[in-house]
């Protein structure tokens, strides 16, 4: 029998819109297996997010499930490039993804990199101009996907290394300043990232672009550094991906029906599921609580089906906002405590 986790990003509701969105989710009509899981369990916890590590709570979560991490934070620039058919032997490397970085009223915005829908082409022309400047300061630059390329920190001594960088999703939305990389080569970076700026800024890629009314690609956004040789631990549960951004969606095998995957999966498993997450982080709350809906019957039911006929030992779910993650863990004994009554109010 298998133990599944379910890794649900922006699934926890914040507290502000908690009370409203729970209400919400059961009109018109109840969730009961997902209330069943919350409420009916052998342990949970909520915890808030570690201000000292800039990545999300659940991305904290994945990596130290998967045993990739690094002075604390996620690392996985290595696996990456495993799945992408770029690994290496030596050196620390940095995640690379082509953004788009907005000049708001105040500060500087990034948008979502998985939104810029960046053609591999269009891709390729802008990485075979950059890459030159990044080898001329000491990164090896290498290819790896439209929007996934990757950094050697240095040649030797790999400089870089000890830079302190943010993931894409702790950035996304936020103002830039905050979360910029830090450390003593912080400044070379940005001498970097300028020099790409303005290479890119009148680019024909960027002009075609622009002519589709579509975000052109004016800067690049570092962060995951891991040594080459650090994969996911042999004893890591497998990971399945579904609705997964490009950062994770790498690391595990793609999931397109998520009742077959409940009927089917064996050993420890982990499912990501980030169907809710562009939602949240867009305050579409309307589309957030249909996305829950629609999981209540394609992932929550067959889960606890499977859980109570005994095809899997114990579910966990591991839930989460910006700035908390929850955990809930239950088994068939726990689905039997008949007096605790299925809520959804462990949400709140």
């Amino acid at each position: 029998m298998s133990q599944i986790t379910l890794v649900l990003p922006f699934a926890l509701p914040i507290p502000e819109f908690a009370p409203d969105l729970v209400r919400a989710l059961n009109t018109p009509s109840p969730a009961p297996a997902l209330a069943a899981l919350l409420s009916r369990t052998t342990s949970h916890a909520r915890v808030a997010a570690d201000d000292t590590v800039r990545a999300l709570p659940h991305e904290q979560w994945l990596a130290r499930a998967l045993g990739l991490l690094a002075n604390g934070r996620p690392a996985f620039a290595a696996a990456a490039m495993r799945a992408r058919g770029q690994a290496r032997d030596a050196g620390t490397w940095f995640v690379v993804n082509p953004v788009h970085i907005e000049i708001a009223r105040t500060h500087l915005m990034m948008g979502d990199p998985d939104m810029l829908r960046l053609a591999d082409d269009d891709s390729r022309a802008l990485f075979a101009v950059a890459q030159p400047y990044f080898e001329e300061a000491g990164h090896a630059l290498v290819y790896g996907d439209a929007g996934t390329w990757f950094m050697r920190a240095a040649e030797g001594d790999d400089a870089w290394s000890e830079l302190d960088t943010a993931t894409p999703g702790a950035a996304l939305g936020m103002d830039l300043t905050d979360w910029m990389p830090l450390g003593p080569r912080a400044a070379a970076f940005r001498r970097l990232q300028n020099e790409v700026q303005i290479l890119w800024h009148a680019h024909p890629v960027n002009a075609a672009r622009e002519a589709r009314r579509q975000p052109p690609v004016n800067a690049f956004w570092i962060w995951g550094a891991a040594d080459a040789g650090q994969l996911p631990a042999a004893a890591a549960p497998k990971l399945a991906v579904f609705d997964a951004g490009r950062a994770v969606a790498s690391l595990g095998t793609p999931v397109d029906d998520l009742a077959q995957f409940a009927a089917t999966a064996g050993g420890d498993t982990i499912l990501y599921c980030a169907s809710a997450a562009p939602y949240a982080v867009g305050a579409d709350w309307g589309g957030w609580v249909a996305t829950l809906q629609q999981l209540e019957a394609a992932l929550f039911a067959p889960i606890l089906d499977a859980l109570m006929k005994g095809r899997v030992r114990e579910v966990r779910l591991v839930l989460s906002h910006r700035d908390a993650l929850a955990e809930f863990t239950t088994t068939a004994m726990a689905q039997r405590k008949f007096w605790r009554r299925p809520t959804l109010d462990r949400l709140l």
